[in-house]
């Protein structure tokens, strides 16, 4: 049998959505978008970036509800806009976020072994490859024990900033930064909520995804946007934007500043912590748009397997992992933030498109069409303000991926291609 197995409930499938997200980007992020943004920029950015993301996870609850299967946008692009535009997304998600997976690795071994990064970088993957192998319940678990954790330390950072900062709310309005700088903040800061939709790559693993599905990705997306809202302003009025924009670890210098440095050790774990939850649920995620686009013969079609014990895509994690450890033995991805922005941005614009043709929903209150339009809208702009080497870089590979698409099925741009 080649299916996936209906484990997960709205509880699961919450924590699995924080643990995507509440990982490196609170504890990096920050810096280079105050530095793109300025003081009074920075907040706003952060809640532009939120409110894309809110409009993305509306656009994707939807259609996950409607393709409750693995793949994502790669499976509604296809059904809705036809094979390229699904092709198209499951390129750009895979490479994007494989890259993401080698930054988190890399992340992960600068915080715990500066000395030897490389090698407990790939460590790490082996590690959550192992964890994801043992089937979804298992990833589900370690991942709601990652997520208690990491909300513990933030919760230490946002306590000790307030207490000991002193948090100056008049930084908040510190001058600096352009529209296009909260532009260029906010599609970084996007970098931070991505996450959100690894629920909707779930939607063959969870039960009554028609109800499961829309209730957790917007809990999991609210939760988020309030603690990255409260730990943005302590940053920002305890360190001012300057010293934000050129810091490295801002939630360490935050407790720093605070007169404790000996809690620095505590947020450096929780960084570790965090970052390894978000490897976990990268890898699990890339790996089940791998098998949906192995499927259909997108790429090779050994990697469609399912284990028949463990009920998960074993080939096509072990391959992904395969691609990361290779990354990271070989690979320079200081930019590796503003890459992946750029292609997951993409991802989500045919998201939203492809949530464009679905037409009124009479069981939601909100106008999700309108929702959708600013969400392709918001998407395409962020992207193509992000720093001038992302959008070269993920454009570059995106259309890589739309040269070797033609060269496989004959297609040019302006042909039409049946769905299935």
């Amino acid at each position: 049998m080649n299916q996936l197995a209906r484990r997960l409930g709205v509880p699961d499938a919450v924590v699995i959505g924080l643990g995507s997200m509440l990982g490196a980007g609170v504890f990096v992020v920050f810096g280079p978008a105050a530095a793109a943004a300025g003081g009074a920029g920075l907040l706003p950015a952060l809640v532009l970036a939120g409110f894309i993301a809110y409009c993305n996870a509306t656009s994707s609850a939807r259609l996950a509800a409607r393709y409750p299967e693995s793949g994502g946008t790669y499976v509604y692009g296809r059904e809705r806009l036809g094979p390229f535009a699904g092709f198209l997304a499951g390129w750009g998600f895979v490479v994007g976020k494989t890259a993401s997976c080698a930054a988190m690795a890399l992340t992960i071994g600068a915080y715990l072994w500066p000395g030897q990064a490389r090698l407990v970088a790939v460590g790490a993957v082996l590690a959550v490859t192992a964890v994801n192998l043992r089937g979804i319940a298992k990833t589900a678990t370690v991942t709601r024990a990652l997520v208690a954790l990491v909300l513990a330390v933030l919760t230490v950072v946002a306590v000790v900033g307030v207490l000991g900062g002193p948090v100056q709310l008049a930084r908040l309005t510190d001058p600096g930064g352009s529209a296009r700088g909260v532009l260029t903040a906010a599609g970084l800061l996007f970098f931070a909520f991505a996450g959100y939709a690894r629920i909707a790559t779930l939607g063959e693993e969870v039960r009554d995804p028609r109800r499961t599905i829309p209730r957790a990705v917007p809990l999991a997306l609210g939760t988020v946007l309030v603690i990255y809202l409260v730990l943005a302003v302590v940053a920002l009025g305890v360190l001012g934007a300057d010293r934000l924009a050129g810091s490295t670890a801002p939630l360490v210098d935050v407790v720093t500043a605070a007169g404790l440095p000996n809690l620095a050790w505590v947020v450096r774990a929780g960084a570790t912590i965090a970052v390894t939850g978000v490897l976990l649920s990268l890898v699990a995620g890339v790996g089940r748009t791998t098998l949906a686009m192995a499927r259909r013969r997108d790429l090779p079609g050994a990697l469609a397997a399912v284990h028949p014990v463990h009920q998960v895509p074993h080939r096509a994690e072990a391959a992904v992992a395969a691609v990361v450890i290779l990354v990271v033995l070989l690979g320079d991805v200081r930019q590796a933030i503003g890459f992946s922005s750029c292609t997951v941005l993409v991802y989500y614009a045919i998201t939203n498109a492809a949530a464009l043709t679905l037409g009124r929903d009479p069981d939601r209150r909100l106008p999700v069409r309108v929702l959708a339009g600013l969400g392709l809208v918001g998407c395409l702009l962020l992207a193509v303000n992000l720093p001038l080497g992302s959008v070269l870089a993920g454009f570059g590979v995106l259309a890589v991926g739309a040269a070797l698409f033609g060269l496989r099925t004959g297609w040019r741009p302006g042909q039409r291609l049946s769905r299935r």
